[in-house]
């Protein structure tokens, strides 16, 4: 059994930027929305058993009591953020299952939802429908990325390749790095080459020795790089709880909550 998992804010605003304006009758722009729900039908033509989409109903969440600077729904066109009731309500209608965020964001469900699925023994495959490097975190023995815009899957591997981490270290980069989608700006002066070479060896920040002496000696910079990051070792941790992804979203209590039944 197969488990597709689709981020409806990435495919809205994908859509929205690639698709022709259309009107309903109602005089509400639904070409955005309308080009989602033709693209999820065709997964499941294609034969999907098992499918579930996660929404940002509102854009803002958790993170933005945690951090002023993260990121929120100013400057989205209103024509496309109207469209995101309208999405919810149209996939629903063809029977698949959403999960419209407004604590959380539609990351977190599509993460908690995958590492719940994941667990079931009677699935082989959780496929996250996104790109996002936020949800190479999740990757791992059954799960993978697919995007579907270039038809791209990635797997454990293909986070290595990309990122120089495996996937339990996306957060620890992402806090280094900083992540400017997300609205935060990460350690100065720490690139992604800096941080791939360390995180390489010390998966996790409290891993990375305090004192540079202790460092590995393949990791170049290591003094400059430690003063760094201990300096603003508190920012590090804040930006490194921003870019994890929850667990404890309620999404569904079986598997067989997401078969579609027409």
């Amino acid at each position: 059994m197969e488990v597709y998992l689709i981020d409806g804010t990435y495919e809205l605003f994908r859509h929205f930027f690639a698709v022709p304006s259309v009107k309903d009758e109602k005089g509400r722009e639904v070409g955005a929305a309308r080009g989602v729900v033709n693209s999820v039908k065709g997964l499941l033509n294609r034969g999907v058993t098992h499918i579930g989409v996660a929404t940002d109903h509102v854009i803002e969440s958790f993170r933005n009591d945690l951090y002023a600077g993260y990121k929120t729904g100013e400057g989205i066109a209103p024509e496309l953020y109207s469209q995101f009731p309208i999405l919810e309500d149209e996939l629903r209608k063809i029977g698949v299952i959403v999960w419209p965020m407004v604590e959380f964001e539609a990351d977190d469900a599509l993460a908690a939802a995958a590492w719940k699925a994941a667990e079931d023994p009677g699935v082989d495959r959780v496929v996250i429908c996104t790109p996002d490097k936020d949800l190479s975190q999740c990757v791992g023995t059954k799960i993978v990325q697919l995007d579907r815009r270039t038809n791209t899957f990635r797997d454990e591997a293909g986070v290595i390749a990309k990122f120089g981490v495996r996937p339990e270290s996306i957060p620890d980069y992402l806090a280094l790095v900083g992540d400017s989608a997300d609205g935060f700006p990460g350690v100065p002066n720490w690139g992604t080459k800096a941080a791939s070479s360390v995180l390489s060896i010390y998966p996790h920040l409290e891993d990375i020795p305090r004192d540079f002496k202790d460092w590995s000696p393949s990791i170049r910079n290591a003094p400059r790089l430690s003063r760094i990051l201990f300096s603003f070792w508190s920012d590090a941790m804040l930006f490194r709880t921003l870019a994890t992804l929850r667990k404890d979203v309620p999404v569904f209590e079986t598997v067989e909550e997401l078969r579609w039944k027409g």
